[in-house]
């Protein structure tokens, strides 16, 4: 379960940071009188986005000179085209008019779903793109077609290309097209026609795809890999059949789809999966020694620089190990470089912060000592690179020449990551070559030389530069001002700050909190909108800028609170660990803590603190209400998780063991067994044409809820995913969760 991404948040413009006991007397700057709030519901999800400029996939060309990234339209924000950025002339360009070349086909399903997988369901035009490696063209895939894109804005529709082909990609040095489609993966020369060259083995037989928890969970989206001399491709090929089959009902406006999805439900058989080593040109294979077991999960596959090895991560079905397969391609013979096992009571997280070096050494990120911390491995040594009770959460690049690496982390601030650079041969501190005032990410070339640099806070919307290897800023690829022509300068004089603090939970843990409270009134208490996610592999409390829908509800008269509880990420193993086969207990406990911090402010009213969550958020709502009745005024679920035996086996497995082995965890985490618990107004939300967390959790609390005679409030959604939104549909889902407040009395004082 990929953590629902909170849709244009707002953050402040002001960062002012407190400590949990700083509200024993009235904050000045609060107590004024209060301005009229300006920001819409419809405003916030029309076009242009009030986050300003928001480029995406920004990529350095293989030369260095050219910086290309997408950018949305200032009249269709979602909708996304190619621009160009050439370093030597100081000149932007559009490549591809996405509206103009596009030939708005629907997608197939099998893309519809991909892109659902990596939560672009809802984005139009280009949203995604590859660079050839001349240096002077790039792979752009639009509305099912390919077309290869030259850098002075000249198009050539690739006709090797099929119709919704997915995952296309061009050779390492642009030699071959390939991509997958009817199940085959399909390889051809660039200016010709591609040919398959995996069998045809039906329908549920697939080749060169990643299965559907590796897309879902593992992050990997792909299912082939070509080598660096382009002599061969790794190609994992998946057998659905031992999968079981979920109807799922697509339930839309004016009609109703099934499809006998094959869904691996925690506890139920996996995909067989299998890998292979293809030549492009004869199509001759060689199978990958996977190990004995074939109940295991394909995690990583990567070629060395020289292209003479391949490497496999195999990871176990428990999720505790993980193995590290060396791996001759001219044979498939395969034997375990290294192994990284769990802690006790913790899971291994899969991370893509790793890169094998040309001297044949390899840079890793581990949790062996308790924190995520970087390590290199040479000669079957293993050197611990990064130290201290903080955690590395990306490799950002190498530069093997000057033996220099580049990670993010949270080495000075938990709640905004920073970028470092660190002399991985010599070893010493690392040293941080980004603004601690700003909440960082970045990418590099490959060769590790440039940095892009994303960052925000609560004065600054999104902003991304390019800079050199010191962190000196060389060029702005989006400022992002707030001067008098961006979208959210009419927004802010309303504009409040977000504050910052701690708790001691309940078990002695630091949690993190952050509140925006509105313009205030002497003696008056206000309500509180108490957002929450609570899942694993998510830190929602952090400086970055946030969006404006919290700006919105804040206008709306409420004030916004949020914490992170135990189980959240970036805090180390023993803070992750806690919620190991215990799925809605200590985060339950944490986010109460939560509640009753509030309810010891003089400016907050206890009688009015409403609770809302999306997918794992609206499980933790669920489990809130069932737990503490009375506590909570009201209590928002969106997409719940209502039992756990619906959801995927890489992602629940992962936290709560395998069902048949471990039932009591699962049948103390389920939400239906206590809905006859929930004694406050609750409202459920869910789109009708789900297909992660599948519409039938929340049709199993609805009848769970009618038989136990529970009085509730819902509203559905025909036709939307787990993503529901739009610019008519996002206000109308937050504007049915304020109505519902109101009608149940949790409002602004008079």
């Amino acid at each position: 379960m990929i953590p629902f991404r909170r849709r244009l948040l707002a953050a402040s413009l002001a960062l002012t940071i407190l400590p949990a006991n700083a509200f024993g007397q009235e904050n000045q700057q609060t107590m004024t009188t209060a301005q009229p709030g300006g920001l819409t519901l419809e405003r916030v999800f029309a076009s242009p986005s009030l986050n300003g400029q928001t480029p995406r996939l920004a990529r350095l060309s293989p030369d260095g000179r050219y910086l290309t990234v997408l950018r949305n339209r200032a009249d269709d924000k979602e909708r996304y085209d190619l621009w160009a950025f050439d370093r030597e002339s100081g000149d932007w360009s559009m490549l591809v008019d996405s509206a103009k070349l596009g030939s708005g086909r629907e997608l197939s399903e099998a893309e519809k779903m991909q892109r659902e997988r990596a939560r672009i369901g809802s984005l139009k035009g280009i949203v995604s793109y590859s660079w050839n490696a001349d240096g002077q063209s790039l792979l752009v895939p639009l509305d099912g077609d390919l077309y290869l894109v030259n850098v002075d804005g000249t198009v050539t529709r690739l006709a090797g290309g099929m119709p919704g082909a997915l995952n296309p990609a061009l050779s390492p040095k642009g030699s071959y097209l390939s991509f997958v489609h009817d199940n085959r993966l399909y390889v051809g020369k660039l200016a010709g026609e591609a040919q398959a060259i995996t069998p045809d083995e039906g329908e549920l037989v697939h080749w060169g795809e990643a299965e559907f928890v590796a897309q879902e969970e593992m992050d990997r989206k792909t299912g082939y890999w070509w080598s660096p001399d382009e002599a061969r491709i790794a190609v994992e090929r998946f057998d659905e059949s031992p999968v079981g089959v979920v109807t799922r009902a697509a339930i839309g406006a004016s009609g109703t789809r099934t499809f006998d999805q094959r869904y691996p439900a925690a506890g139920t058989p996996n995909v067989d999966v299998a890998l292979y080593v293809i030549s492009p040109g004869s199509g001759e294979r060689v199978k990958v020694d996977l190990g004995d077991n074939p109940d295991i999960y394909l995690a990583r596959v990567d070629w060395a620089p020289d292209g003479r090895t391949l490497y496999v991560q195999r990871i176990d079905r428990k999720q505790e190990r993980l193995d590290m397969l060396e791996v001759d391609p001219a044979t498939g013979h395969s034997r375990v470089m290294f192994t990284e096992h769990a802690a006790k009571g913790h899971w291994i997280n899969l991370t893509d912060a790793y890169k094998f070096l040309a001297d044949g050494s390899l840079i890793w990120r581990s949790e062996r000592s308790g924190f995520g911390h970087l390590y290199r491995f040479a000669d079957g040594k293993w050197t611990q690179l990064t130290h201290g009770d903080w955690v590395v959460s990306d490799l950002d690049g190498v530069d093997e020449k000057a033996g220099t690496l580049f990670f993010t982390a949270t080495k000075d601030d938990v709640l905004a990551k920073q970028i470092y650079s660190l002399d991985y041969l010599h070893g010493g501190e690392p040293k941080r070559l980004t603004d601690i005032d700003f909440a960082n990410s970045a990418t590099m070339d490959k060769n590790g030389r440039s940095l892009l640099v994303t960052r925000s806070n609560g004065r600054q919307p999104p902003q991304t530069y390019l800079a050199d290897s010191a962190g000196k800023r060389v060029a702005w690829v989006e400022q992002n001002a707030l001067d008098a022509n961006h979208p959210y300068t009419p927004f802010l004089a309303s504009h409040r700050a977000a504050e910052f603090g701690t708790i001691t939970g309940p078990s002695g843990e630091t949690l993190h909190w952050k509140m925006i409270r509105l313009a205030m009134q002497p003696g008056k208490r206000y309500p509180v909108f108490f957002s929450h996610y609570g899942g694993p592999h998510s830190q929602q409390v952090t400086r970055a800028w946030g969006g404006a829908l919290e700006q919105s509800i804040v206008d709306a008269g409420y004030i916004w609170f949020e914490i992170d509880n135990r189980g959240s990420s970036n805090r180390g193993v023993d803070f992750e660990k806690a919620i190991y086969h215990a799925m809605g207990s200590v985060e339950v406990e944490d986010q109460k803590a939560g509640a009753e911090f509030l309810k010891t402010l003089p400016f907050v009213d206890p009688k009015k603190i409403a609770i809302f969550g999306w997918s794992y958020g609206g499980y933790m709502t669920l489990k809130q209400l069932e737990a503490d009745p009375g506590l909570y005024a009201a209590g928002v679920a969106v997409a719940p998780v209502t039992k756990w035996e619906l959801y995927d086996t890489f992602y629940t497995e992962r936290y709560m063991g395998d069902p048949r082995t471990d039932p009591d965890a699962y049948r103390r985490s389920n939400t239906l067994d206590e809905a006859a618990k929930i004694a406050d107004p609750l409202l459920l939300i869910h789109g009708m044409s789900d297909d992660n967390v599948v519409f039938e959790n929340s049709s199993e609390m609805i009848a769970k809820l009618q038989g136990e005679g529970v009085p509730f409030e819902m509203m559905l959604y025909p036709g939307y995913t787990h993503s529901i939104g739009g610019p008519v549909i996002s206000p109308h889902l937050y504007g049915t969760i304020l109505r519902f407040l109101a009608s149940h009395g949790v409002t602004p004082p008079e």
